[in-house]
């Protein structure tokens, strides 16, 4: 794999910041004539052993590992989330995540394109639910689930490395099955009261990317509105059918995220968090971040850092 960066600061020998990262990982292909077309690749990991990834963020791909055997503990966005086997665990593209496998661990690695993924997920809008944040999806929901996903899991995987006539079909027909099966399992039938239309789910996904493209330009929601060729009302009305969120609440959201990532992992102080996140004052950083979180950004790292 190869990696570039997420702003993070640390201190040299004399005390003063400098700039350290937050790896964001790209996957390694091997063939150079792949490197530029690939759109699905999986693995399969055994480990013996305890076996830990630092935190790091994937900017151009989802991936889904689906966990047979062992168990662990995944560090995602600063927060402890424990896992057991059959699981699966969904990482969108740029969550921030670790993993601490604590016993001998059985896994498949599924690893999607991103823009590839967004074709995907245009089938069903319950599939742009199900990616709209990471989440621990265990598999025993049903005695023969796990059974039914790793028998498909080693199907993709034949179909992926066999390159044979029809390939981009079969592959598309088994990854749609397998992330089917994952939405049943997620139940995200029970998550949303409102039922969305898909020009509406596909909306607001759409202010999703442009959000996560200018969170830190502090732009008026009409920028936004005017970027997607829509009105006001038809954004707020997407956002509130789609996500159950207003449009602001949604920018404020990747904000705080954010803010949060440089508090947990960086050593930044307010003001450059402030500044790095298009604040023209540290004061108001405070108060926004207070008013959306509970606590002041000190009290949040603080905390944070003692767990």
């Amino acid at each position: 794999m190869t990696s570039n960066a997420m702003t993070k600061y640390q201190r040299d020998a004399n005390g003063k910041p400098k700039l350290t990262t937050v790896p964001k990982v790209r996957l390694y292909v091997e063939k150079p004539e792949e490197k530029d077309n690939w759109f699905v690749n999986i693995g399969h990991v055994t480990e013996r052993g305890r076996w830990r990834t630092e935190p790091h963020a994937h900017p151009h791909y989802g991936q889904v590992i689906f966990v047979r055997n062992g168990r662990g503990v995944m560090n995602l966005e600063g927060h402890s989330v424990p896992f057991e086997a059959p699981c699966a665990l969904l990482l969108p593209n740029e969550s921030v995540h670790g993993l601490d496998y604590e016993v001998d661990v059985d896994r498949w690695v599924l690893t999607i394109e991103v823009s590839y993924l967004q074709q995907i997920n245009s089938k069903l809008q319950d599939f742009i639910k199900l990616w709209a944040s990471p989440r621990v999806i265990p598999l025993s929901y049903a005695a023969e689930s796990a059974d039914e996903f790793f028998s498909l899991i080693g199907k993709l995987a034949q179909e992926v490395s066999a390159k044979t006539i029809g390939h981009v079909i079969g592959t598309e027909a088994l990854l749609t099955s397998l992330l089917l099966m994952l939405v049943r399992g997620a139940h995200m039938d029970e998550l949303e009261s409102v039922v969305a239309s898909g020009s509406e789910v596909r909306l607001a996904d759409r202010f999703r990317e442009l959000i996560d493209a200018h969170y830190r330009e502090n732009l008026q929601l009409q920028n936004y509105a005017s970027m997607m060729g829509v009105s006001l009302v038809q954004l707020r009305a997407a956002c509130a059918a789609a996500v159950g969120q207003s449009p602001t609440k949604m920018i404020h959201a990747r904000i705080i995220t954010e803010a949060k990532r440089n508090l947990i992992f960086g050593d930044m102080t307010m003001e450059q968090i402030a500044y790095w996140l298009g604040f023209t004052d540290a004061a108001y950083f405070t108060r926004f971040f207070r008013k959306e979180v509970g606590q002041t950004p000190s009290q949040f790292r603080i905390a944070a850092r003692r767990s």
